[in-house]
């Protein structure tokens, strides 16, 4: 009888993992369409009814979506939830002519939606579809909330995103891992960095900017994770996970006295962090904690982020070192997650010289071709595949960088992506490219730049620019206005074009720290890559088309991003220009009269940048003031909103060399903190022009800066004024009085 029940009990078994077997197949499947449907009613409340979800295989292992209609409604198919959604988003775009953003949405569809006449068929030819940098969560994200994260993640899933960075909730991951190491609890709060200095501290640049967090933080940071990790995974996402990179507490080497721990150089003005060596056994340890922490917590898609020297050099430049330290740090996630992926940016190969071809070949030979993709963050400027013979055979993605510091700007390359990067599919040369993506360090910006990067995950040919435009424009704006195509057939090859290989766009001389150096001051650049006067005979074209377009959002967006451009260029090459020169001429009058002209400048720009939501400082600063847990008290709140203010201006401490990196041109803000900025500096230089003697001219700025940051005024946060009148008196005002150059 026991022998029958033994083996009754191993059928059971049988049969119950042959069941588990085929369950998550079905369970796939069955999430696949809920989470699509989901999608689609958020995003189309009033039209859901007239689509339908459905599932078919994977083909070749590569994500494949279908459209078509049957009996009246739309039929949306794919491999998964984000290739369901990706139809969709193919079918607005390409058949309701609606477009969906950052910077605004056009959702007017036709009635009836349009038949699709032909059975619609699209296979990515790209493994990996990545999104974000460390840098982002700084510069954007750093206060979002789930309403917004909830958006994002359809915006993604929409436009065939797969492999996001996901950060959130890192902190609270490493605030574990290093409760349950024993290190103390006062040591870890100065360690950690305030949300919008995670990306750095996780990167190993600095220790504790902005911080304490307070618990409540972590609690809210943990819950919102969560959530976003199990919405990822529903929609077939594999998101990517912050790992340890080696960066520890200071006090880590008093905990353990025998840990090879050493100081890095001061990175961006900060005190030099600490770092674990990744050959001291205790890396590994340390290491996988990390990894089962973050498993514990948030679930895993085994891809996970670790940047060991992304701006430092290794110690030894020995190519069995070199070697060693990547299969530790390899090991230090296999260790908790055999299936462990690692993406490490390639980041640290064009920062450093250090890194010639014979040591990049040996940190890459540490780990299996399976075990390792390399991000080339840069590649439509300074890609780093073509000067390391592919990442000496290793997975790789071809990815943009068409952000820096959060910066307002029109700026790309169209052609590097739509037609340059499509003929490395297959080919030998390119290696094991498997995948393209986005590593912009802030969002909200360059809407046409974006798109074309993620409509790429769909195509494996290269596009006819022109047409693409024109496609982009009848989509965005739902309508064929010629003027509104003429406008964008002038800035796309004058903007969207960029030959050199700058770090991002143009400064604006408004925004930027005050300084009449010819260069600007802080991060702002001299030489301007474009003729402005096709960027304001775009802008004329734009505002004429005011009259079909000037209730749409998204031309609205257009129009207001467009004019702040124009006012961006007549600031640097002539108000600027003026202002230099009447100093140096020492005529008081006149250098008075250029500090008003430069004062009104700075208003006008703050109303029409007051006349869209999106360029409100107010709709940022919302996010800050809300952050964490309904019960945050008011000193938390405070705390949040001094540090969104401070890395918008100063970036760190008073004397921060970053200061400006990340300027931002906002309705509030120029009016409030530029203005007030500028002024301390021109008065002090009309006082030199008076009386002759030397001002700090730094330290004014920079203590009218800190005061500024230390505030704690509110900024409306919906639109003031009418875009298509504020965007006309810019015109009338300034771009048509300015003569060509």
């Amino acid at each position: 009888m026991k022998r029958v029940f033994h083996s009754m009990k191993n059928v059971l078994k049988i049969l119950t993992f042959a069941a588990l077997a085929i369950l998550p197949v079905h369970g796939q499947e069955s999430s696949a369409v809920s989470s699509s449907t989901a999608l689609v009613q958020r995003v189309l409340p009033d039209h859901s009814a007239h689509f339908i979800c459905e599932t078919l295989p994977a083909e070749n292992g590569k994500d494949v979506f279908e459209i078509e209609s049957r009996d009246g409604q739309i039929v949306l198919r794919g491999n998964n939830g984000l290739s369901i959604a990706s139809a969709l988003n193919w079918y607005l775009k390409y058949h309701c002519h609606a477009h969906i953003s950052w910077c605004g949405d056009q959702l007017n569809l036709p009635n009836p939606l349009p038949v699709v006449q032909e059975k619609i068929r699209r296979t990515t030819p790209h493994t990996y579809r990545y999104a974000f940098n460390y840098c982002t969560y700084g510069y954007t994200m750093a206060f979002w909330g789930w309403d917004r994260w909830q958006r994002e993640l359809d915006f993604m899933a929409m436009k065939g995103i797969n492999a996001p960075l996901m950060a959130v909730g890192a902190d609270v991951v490493c605030r574990n891992v290093y409760r349950d190491l024993g290190i103390p609890e006062k040591e870890i709060a100065s360690y950690i960095a305030a949300p919008p200095y995670t990306g750095w501290f996780l990167m190993g640049c600095l220790d504790g900017m902005g911080g304490p967090n307070p618990e409540s933080w972590y609690q809210s940071q943990e819950a919102l994770q969560k959530k976003i990790m199990a919405r990822a995974l529903e929609l077939g996402m594999k998101p990517v996970l912050p790992a340890f990179t080696g960066h520890v507490p200071p006090g880590f080497k008093t905990k353990f006295p025998d840990a090879k721990v050493t100081r890095l150089k001061s990175w961006g003005g900060f005190p030099g962090v600490y770092v674990l060596d990744p050959m001291d056994p205790l890396f590994r340890d340390v290491g996988a904690r990390f990894v089962r922490e973050s498993t514990k917590l948030f679930g895993t898609a085994h891809l996970y982020s670790a940047d060991t020297f992304i701006e430092t050099d290794p110690p030894s430049a020995d190519p069995e070192y070199l070697k060693a330290m990547t299969k530790a740090v390899y090991q230090s996630m296999a260790d908790a997650d055999p299936k462990a992926v690692w993406f490490m940016q390639s980041w640290l190969f064009l920062h450093s010289k250090f890194w010639n071809q014979p040591r990049i070949e040996a940190l890459l030979s540490g780990v299996t071709d399976e075990q390792m993709v390399l991000i080339d963050l840069y590649a439509d400027a300074k890609p780093q595949w073509s000067r390391t013979k592919a990442f000496a055979g290793k997975p790789w993605l071809w990815c943009i960088l068409n952000n820096w510091g959060g910066k307002q700007g029109m700026y790309g390359r169209l052609t590097q992506v739509g037609v340059e990067m499509p003929k490395l599919i297959d080919n030998p040369e390119a290696g094991k490219l498997t995948g393209i993506g986005t590593a912009n360090e802030g969002g909200d910006n360059n809407p046409i730049v974006y798109e074309q990067l993620y409509e790429m995950t769909w195509r494996n040919e290269p596009v006819n620019i022109d047409q693409w435009v024109a496609d982009y424009v009848h989509a965005r704006y739902g309508s064929r206005n010629e003027n509104a195509l003429k406008a964008w057939q002038i800035l796309v090859p004058t903007l969207y074009e960029c030959k050199d290989k700058r770090h991002g766009p143009q400064g604006n001389f408004l925004a930027m720290p005050p300084s009449l150096a010819k260069n600007g001051g802080g991060f702002a650049r001299a030489d301007i890559f474009y003729n402005t006067a096709n960027v304001r005979e775009a802008f004329k074209h734009l505002l004429a088309a005011s009259d079909e377009l000037g209730e749409k959002d998204t031309y609205c967006y257009d129009l207001v991003d467009l004019g702040r451009q124009v006012m961006s260029d007549i600031a640097q090459q002539n108000l600027h220009v003026e202002l230099r020169a009447s100093f140096a001429a020492k005529d008081k009058l006149r250098f008075q009269k250029a500090c008003d002209a430069w004062y009104q400048a700075l208003r006008d720009t703050d109303t029409l940048l007051r006349s869209h939501r999106m360029f409100q400082f107010g709709y940022y600063q919302q996010f800050a003031l809300n952050a964490g847990t309904t019960d945050a008290t008011p000193e938390e709140r405070a705390k949040w909103q001094s540090n969104l203010r401070r890395i918008i201006t100063l970036w760190g401490p008073k004397n921060s060399p970053l200061f400006g990196y990340a300027q931002r041109q906002y309705g509030g803000l120029m009016a409030d903190y530029n203005q007030r900025t500028w002024k301390v500096y021109l008065d002090a230089l009309a006082d030199h022009l008076d009386h002759g003697n030397r001002v700090p001219v730094d330290d004014i700025i920079r203590t009218e800066a800190e005061k500024w940051v230390n505030e704690q005024t509110t900024f409306p946060v919906e639109a003031e004024g009418n875009p298509v009148t504020t965007a006309k008196m810019i015109w009338d005002k300034y771009a048509s009085q300015v003569s060509d150059k």
